[in-house]
């Protein structure tokens, strides 16, 4: 929905991605009024796979200009396309496609805890979480809380982004809402519902955006406008913890 909302706002040129839409409702109008009428701004699409966008990531974070893979042979997704090409193995085996690598200016990425050294924590469902953030060329990190170090260091595991590649690093509670963060925050799905019903018109899109980004100056009006009863519902109260783990030498 967040691609949709800002290709809706006429602030992107290009798309590269494998999906473009609403989870919980469907079809992005945002995304199809700006690539089929060229409102408020024409968009240029770069189509993936789930699998060839995620190898696209894994080449830049590994410093490489592609990855081969036999995923795409014989679809209509790579026929043509600008960063997936044909290429013979060098042992003599079948021919592979190379996935060239994309590497973002910048990766924004969620997590529940950092230091502020922008050593971050994060569990759940990565996604590709993680490639984005080794990939990008700065990479800001905001998080539910921030932590003293000994807290990272007490799970080493856990750092799945390291404080070298983290540009900044920004408390920013419920910064993932509406969508969830595991531990802290429950997925809410009627802003997603509501967002895909106003968003079939144009008109409805610029309500939304007035109301819910215009009109808020920071991530607190954000939450406020969402309301206590909300906040209270959508925050985790229960516990789940994982066993613990011995890390003495």
């Amino acid at each position: 929905m967040a691609f949709d909302q800002l290709i809706a706002a006429g602030t992107v040129a290009k798309v590269i991605a494998a999906w473009v839409g609403n989870v919980a409702g469907g079809s992005g109008y945002g995304f199809r009024r700006a690539y089929e009428q060229g409102v408020p701004r024409r968009i240029v699409m770069e189509d993936h796979s789930n699998f060839t966008v995620g190898l696209a990531l894994k080449a830049a974070a590994m410093g490489l200009p592609f990855l081969p893979t036999f995923t795409g042979i014989g679809g209509d997704i790579v026929r043509g396309h600008p960063r997936i090409r044909p290429v013979e193995d060098p042992f003599g085996g079948p021919s592979l496609l190379a996935v060239g690598a994309v590497k973002p200016d910048v990766a924004i990425i969620h997590v529940q805890r950092a230091d502020r050294q922008g050593n971050a924590h994060l569990w759940g469902n990565l996604g590709l979480t993680v490639e984005a953030a080794f990939a990008a060329r700065r990479t800001i990190v905001t998080c539910e809380e921030i932590v003293p170090e000994e807290v990272i260091r007490s799970d080493p595991n856990r750092t799945v982004i390291p404080g070298f590649l983290t540009t900044a690093v920004v408390e920013e509670p419920g910064g993932a809402l509406p969508s969830s963060v595991q531990g802290y925050w429950r997925r809410d799905f009627e802003p997603f519902l509501r967002y895909h019903r106003i968003s079939r018109t144009l008109d409805g899109f610029q309500a939304w955006l007035r109301e819910w980004v215009l009109a808020l100056p920071d991530r607190q009006s954000y939450l406020q406008h969402m309301g206590d009863d909300a906040t209270r519902r959508l925050r985790v109260q229960d516990s789940r913890l994982a066993a613990a783990a011995n890390f003495a030498p």
